[in-house]
């Protein structure tokens, strides 16, 4: 037993298909989505690894609030233009790194120093949400929400949710746990984590 309908999922990085970006521009390695193979237009929510190995606009999503992580490199600038006007940068140059944005406005990528690799949550505001929090080392939480998503970012971690078998997660591991009703969960470890919560506002 985990609790009273929570499942938990472990989701190996290395098992992830890499697939071209909705414009083209790089490769994006999807760790999971709602509904399951659902498209670039008809997600609810999708969570996944980008490769940028150059400059340039980033795909648009309109409706949907964006969440970006540096994982990996030496980072990147992102602009948020309306013609040749930049209104706001983001600067992601440390691991780990957050820029938030709408999916809708423009975004120019300027790369500081070569490739980049980025951990990317989507969610499409008028049915769903979706937080992000970074944990280092050691530490606990207790999860009510419809999905949870704990990325290992860095380094090995080991979690324990309720009273299931703990999960060793490596660099590039996620574990999934679906409905957690008031579920405990201890992190132990070195590592970095991406603690993802969504909650669906429309059923």
């Amino acid at each position: 037993m985990v609790g009273s309908m929570a499942t938990v999922t472990l989701i190996r990085g290395a098992g992830l298909v890499a697939a071209p970006w909705k414009n083209g521009g790089g490769v994006t390695r999807e760790v999971a989505a709602f509904p399951e193979q659902a498209g670039m237009d008809s997600f609810v929510w999708r969570v996944s690894i980008a490769d940028v190995a150059q400059a340039g606009p980033f795909s648009r999503f309109e409706g949907v609030d964006r969440t970006l992580v540096l994982l990996a490199g030496a980072g990147m600038a992102l602009d948020e233009t309306v013609g040749a006007q930049v209104l706001k940068s983001y600067a992601l140059v440390e691991p780990l790194d957050i820029a938030r944005f709408d999916g809708e406005v423009h975004i120019d990528a300027r790369l500081v120093d070569g490739a980049t690799r980025d951990f990317n949550l989507m969610v499409r505001r008028d049915v769903a949400q979706g937080e992000l929090d970074v944990w280092r080392g050691d530490s606990t939480c207790t999860f009510s929400a419809d999905v949870v998503l704990l990325y290992c970012a860095s380094g090995e971690v080991t979690i324990a949710a309720g009273d299931a078998q703990p999960q060793t997660l490596e660099t590039g591991d996620t574990l999934r746990i679906d409905a957690p009703d008031a579920l405990s969960c201890a992190l132990k470890g070195t590592g970095a984590v991406l603690a993802i919560t969504l909650r669906y506002t429309q059923r």
